[in-house]
């Protein structure tokens, strides 16, 4: 085989690699920021205070006094309710920000994310896991209900729970590369 041969061989094999290379790990994610600013359910970096009530004196007619009071049922919140909330914790790749698991007045549910921050990469993804958020991030591979692809690597977002999830068992928000079986973060989900 000629020298010529073998250099173009090898130009050929090379080019070949590198764009399998780049189309795999798109290297340039490290550098790209996509952000998301979509409107919080509920305000999670302010603490609501419970409202004081002033007593009030009211008179009753006898027959009000009289009548057996009404069976009460609640009545579902006319607000979105935080149910659990916790702080993001870096695994693969540093990662702030907060996710909160929201009870909706139609008693759907969501997840937001406030101020999040962390690396863009391919194939990312939203779980809820039922693992706690101390596992080993291998562990978050598994048991989880996927919420779908990430919106951004940046900034604040909703994701809608599948109706049929399964809340009980959830204990963290992970936020998962697919391609890679690789945690970028992972979130505790603490009552609130």
């Amino acid at each position: 085989m000629s020298r010529r041969a073998v250099v173009s061989t090898i130009a050929v094999v090379l080019v070949v690699v590198a764009g399998v290379g780049l189309a795999l790990f798109q290297p340039w994610r490290l550098v790209t920021t996509r952000t998301a600013n979509e409107a919080l359910l509920v305000p999670t970096s302010t603490t609501s205070q419970p409202a004081t009530s002033q007593p009030t004196t009211t008179q009753q007619t006898a027959a009000e006094q009289a009548a057996p009071p009404a069976p009460s049922t609640p009545a579902p919140p006319k607000e979105p309710v935080a149910l659990a909330s916790g702080p993001f914790r870096s695994l693969e790749h540093a990662t702030t920000g907060s996710a909160t698991l929201v009870r909706l007045p139609d008693g759907a549910h969501a997840v937001q994310f406030e101020a999040l921050d962390t690396s863009d990469g391919p194939d990312l993804y939203v779980y809820l896991s039922d693992k706690p958020s101390d596992s080993a991030e291998k562990a978050f591979g598994s048991g989880f209900t996927s919420l779908g692809k990430l919106k951004a690597n940046q900034g604040n977002q909703v994701y809608d729970i599948p109706a049929d999830a399964n809340l009980t068992d959830v204990r963290s928000v992970v936020i998962w590369c697919q391609r890679f079986s690789a945690g970028f973060a992972v979130a505790p989900l603490e009552q609130a």
